[in-house]
């Protein structure tokens, strides 16, 4: 309609910016609960606008872990799904900590750790599992520093361990 009155509000354009919950939803993921600590240490801690999120892994939410060595036992596919599904992990464990994701301002940094062969070199491609992840339910505060190393064991066996570190819009 011509001469029409539009709405450009700020706060019209939040509200046309799909939240971390419709995100996971049009993706088909149901958030679990969060996992627990395997040993002496807390899922995660605030400081100020900071939250630390301890180390989680590809834990299914039926207690299931994915284990093996990624690059003889697990293929690179098969590590990227358990780097997408340990982002899951953590994107529960920011749920717990917080109540509600739309409070997280940016995932700042991720270091994502694969148990793998000596002579595998594709860390980056498996912890991309984590990475697009977070980039699909957070856009553009998604984006993160991040390191993704090779280590000759993990708790457990475990194929993929990754920590992250977010900022908060409070």
């Amino acid at each position: 309609m011509i001469g029409a009155d539009v709405d450009t509000s700020p706060e019209k354009a939040a509200a046309a910016v799909p939240t971390p919950y419709e995100r996971l939803a049009a993706l088909g993921i149901t958030l679990p609960s969060a996992p627990p600590p395997i040993a002496n240490f807390i899922t995660h801690v605030r400081e100020g606008n900071i939250l630390y999120l301890s180390g989680q892994g590809p834990r299914e939410a039926d207690g299931h872990l994915h284990a093996g060595k990624v690059g003889s036992e697990v293929s690179t596919q098969e590590a990227y799904q358990h780097a997408r599904l340990t982002g899951i992990n953590l994107l529960a464990v920011m749920h717990d900590a917080l109540g509600d994701l739309s409070r997280v301002k940016r995932v700042v940094k991720l270091l994502g750790m694969v148990n793998a062969v000596p002579h595998f070199e594709n860390h980056p491609s498996v912890i991309n599992g984590c990475s697009d992840l977070l980039i699909e339910v957070f856009g553009e505060a998604g984006q993160h520093a991040r390191s993704a190393v090779g280590f000759g064991s993990l708790p457990g066996n475990i194929t993929v361990e990754i920590e992250a570190i977010v900022s908060l819009n409070d």
